[in-house]
């Protein structure tokens, strides 16, 4: 296949990639209902749009692990620039993972405080965090990268994989627990995954001593 050729079947992988995605996030707020009260005063709307309280905050939640999934998959295809059958069948993998996800939060919304919904969705969100780590593994390696791709970009990327997978087992792990709690590790996810983009548990280089 010409290099054009290649280039229009990537641009469509990305384009298919991007559609999933933005349905998934569309999704998310489909799941809430709106509630029906047929002459309801304004203190039952009050409490009725209080019940949705955990939905509104599962949607934010998911919508931001959505969000972060679509902008490191937006980056690393912006990377390639070929791509190959194992390419595509980890890709769909992903986008699998990610379709399904408006379900596992609807049912962690309407049961925030209950064990096997939260456990539900902390095991949804670590088969994409381990999806996405096995595309990128693949991606971001010859014969896929553009020339010129800088190493550091490509460690980070590979390191900012790391975090999802991290916070959902311990996620998954406190909702066993304290059900109510289990989503905290998921809110510090921004600030993990900058973390680990910065180098996370590697250990510093110490400059050798000078000869003195």
């Amino acid at each position: 296949m010409s290099s054009h050729g290649q280039d229009q079947q990537l641009e469509r992988l990305t384009f298919f990639s991007d559609a999933v995605f933005a349905i998934a996030i569309t999704l998310l707020v489909i799941e809430i209902q709106v509630p029906d009260l047929k002459g309801g005063d304004d203190a039952a709307w009050l409490e009725a749009l209080g019940h949705l309280i955990p939905h509104f905050l599962g949607f934010v939640l998911s919508f931001v692990v959505v969000g972060a999934l679509w902008a490191a998959h937006h980056r690393v295809f912006g990377m390639l620039q070929k791509y190959g059958p194992s390419l595509v069948w980890r890709n769909l993998a992903l986008l699998m993972s990610v379709a399904f996800m408006p379900f596992s939060s609807a049912l962690m919304s309407t049961h925030p405080t209950e064990r096997i919904p939260e456990m539900f969705y902390s095991l949804n969100l670590f088969i994409a965090g381990l999806l996405q780590w096995r595309l990128f593994r693949t991606a971001l390696r010859a014969p896929f990268l553009h020339e010129g791709v800088a190493i550091a970009d490509i460690t980070a990327m590979r390191r900012r994989t790391l975090a999802l997978p991290l916070m959902s087992t311990l996620s998954f792990a406190l909702a066993f627990w304290i059900p109510g709690m289990s989503n905290i590790p998921l809110i510090l996810m921004p600030l993990v995954v900058a973390w680990f983009a910065r180098g996370g548990f590697r250990r510093r280089d110490v400059p050798a001593p000078q000869e003195g």
